[in-house]
């Protein structure tokens, strides 16, 4: 996997900022919102590492690995705007 879909570099995108959306806004937020800032961003670096492990091992099961990114990509977002709605 070589190149990234383009399905998954747009997901990307989008939770890229939104992420940098929501990481200005912690800095002037409320402390409760650390608490799942933690959380999603333990998420964040989990899709990354699949990805990344994605592009070193192609002969990975790549449906499996579309399904795990969606999800997980998926849930990053709820979070994001989950702490938005907090904010």
């Amino acid at each position: 996997m070589a190149e990234t879909p383009d399905w998954i570099a747009r997901e990307l995108d989008g939770l890229r900022q939104m992420r940098d959306e929501v990481r200005v806004q912690l800095h002037l937020g409320k402390a409760e919102a650390r608490e799942a800032w933690d959380d999603v961003e333990k998420r964040w670096h989990q899709l990354e590492g699949k990805l990344q492990a994605a592009r070193e091992d192609h002969r990975g099961d790549l449906g499996e690995i579309r399904e795990t990114a969606k999800r997980l990509a998926r849930e990053i977002r709820d979070g994001y705007r989950h702490l938005k709605s907090l904010l």
